[in-house]
């Protein structure tokens, strides 16, 4: 049985799942003019298109990592200015997949991780928000470190917040 696209059997499998609250600083990488509090509505990794997605990254050098990903899959290098944000992000229901063995739970191999298809992380992620959760910590494949995934329509339920504290500009084709 589905459910609004989303597998009932993938449903059960995440609602049985604990929560955690989240109350600490993240990084976020953007291109351009891009404000860090926009969300991603096309669809990526953990989010199917048309569920609002926020990325972050728990470590610095993993939002960067994040970023120059994004720049090597392009054919022609995006010559944008990139930012780091550091926010201030409180989130009270975040599934942590951080474990193998939570990741397990909802048959979720390394393989599917690194798989750029996306069709398992993004049913998975599209669970998790219709089921209300505000946020997923998730193991970035960037590097040794933990990425966060904000649902910016569920935080706003549930009287989240993300708040930018600074910015750090990491390349601009205009300095230096």
């Amino acid at each position: 049985m589905q459910e609004r696209g989303v597998d009932q059997q993938l449903l059960d499998a995440v609602a049985v799942l604990p929560t955690t609250e989240f109350k600490g600083e993240a990084w976020r990488h953007m291109f351009g003019d891009n404000p860090p509090e926009l969300a991603n509505t096309g669809g990526a990794r953990w989010n199917p298109a048309g569920v609002d997605a926020i990325y972050a990254s728990l470590e610095r050098e993993t939002a960067i990592a994040e970023g120059d990903f994004r720049v090597q899959l392009e054919p022609i290098r995006p010559r944008a200015r990139r930012t780091v944000y550091r926010l201030n992000v409180h989130l009270t229901a975040v599934v942590d997949l951080t474990s193998p063995d939570a990741r397990r739970r909802l048959g979720l191999s390394d393989a599917d991780l690194a798989d750029l298809t996306l069709t398992k992380t993004a049913a998975v992620g599209g669970a998790v928000e219709w089921l209300g959760y505000d946020g997923i910590l998730v193991p970035s494949i960037r590097a040794d470190g933990v990425n966060l995934v904000v649902f910016p329509n569920r935080m706003e339920e549930r009287d989240g917040r993300l708040d930018r504290i600074d910015a750090e500009v990491i390349f601009d084709r205009h300095q230096g």
